[in-house]
């Protein structure tokens, strides 16, 4: 067999590899008759564990409706943040539901199968706080969540992967930045005083409203929102056909008002409008 005759070979078998694996979790989902989801356990009310230590929140019925529409069962795992969304994943999840970001950096990892909702982020300060307005954090000790869109705005890194969205605008210029490897965490800091170990927390509405709702002694700054951030449901990089099957529902479930239901049943508050 010459060179060529080797070429055109292995070019077939290399496009019949491809196109026998595009399809892949859709067989193996439908065979199953259960999918897989990647999420967090500890980020009300997106997804957390109730007193029965059942999985509830917005994201979780997310991927129930999900589940609902392709006809199978679900179950949830719950691996670190940075495993979720760095890709990979080697056939252990089938669809990533965790409120994730589309940034540049992720695309290059993960596919993004469509957007959900959007979340606003706010700074929240201690109800003691003297602080107004942002020019007031100048210089103070800020907390996010770590390898979060949080961190990316507050240290001025944060690109998000959207069309039509206006360009980040950082008013912010923060002394201290401490990062926390959970997204309750940097609360339970604020929540001991004003500047005993935070002076403000960035992060999303939903989360902020939630632990105020909770007793939280806190307080969201009425300055306008840091920035506005697409959510999306995210799949592997290596199953296209799989990540537009799941972008359709996503696109039916924004059309026939189901994701307006659930973000205003979880955060009293239509979220899903583009």
């Amino acid at each position: 067999m010459n060179f060529l005759t080797k070429l055109i070979a292995g070019t077939a078998l290399l496009a019949a590899a491809n196109s026998a694996f595009a399809g892949e979790t859709l067989d193996r989902v439908m065979e199953n008759k259960a999918m897989v989801v990647a999420t967090n356990s500890s980020w009300p009310p997106q997804s957390f564990l109730d007193d029965n230590n059942e999985m509830v929140g917005f994201d979780i019925d997310v991927s129930r409706e999900i589940a609902k529409r392709l006809g199978v069962e679900v179950s949830f795992q719950t691996p670190d943040w940075a495993t979720l969304t760095g890709g990979r994943w080697q056939g252990r999840y089938d669809i990533g539901v965790g409120s994730v970001t589309p940034t540049k950096a992720r695309a290059q990892v993960i596919d993004f199968a469509g957007i959900y909702y959007y979340s606003p982020y706010v700074y929240v300060v201690h109800k003691d706080s003297a602080a107004k307005t942002v020019g007031d954090l100048k210089g103070k000790v800020i907390g996010v969540e770590t390898a979060t869109t949080s961190e990316d705005f507050v240290r001025r890194q944060l690109e998000i992967d959207a069309p039509g969205l206006p360009p980040i605008e950082y008013k912010l210029e923060p002394g201290e930045i401490r990062t926390f490897a959970d997204s309750m965490l940097p609360f339970d800091d604020l929540r001991l005083g004003d500047g005993v170990r935070l002076d403000a927390v960035i992060a999303p509405e939903q989360t902020a409203k939630n632990a105020i709702k909770n007793g939280y002694p806190l307080r969201i700054l009425d300055d306008g929102y840091a920035f506005r951030e697409p959510l999306v449901v995210i799949g592997e990089k290596t199953d296209p056909e799989w990540t537009a099957k799941i972008g359709g529902f996503i696109a039916d479930m924004k059309k026939d008002g189901t994701l307006s239901a659930l973000t205003t049943k979880w955060y009293g508050k239509d979220y899903s409008a583009d």
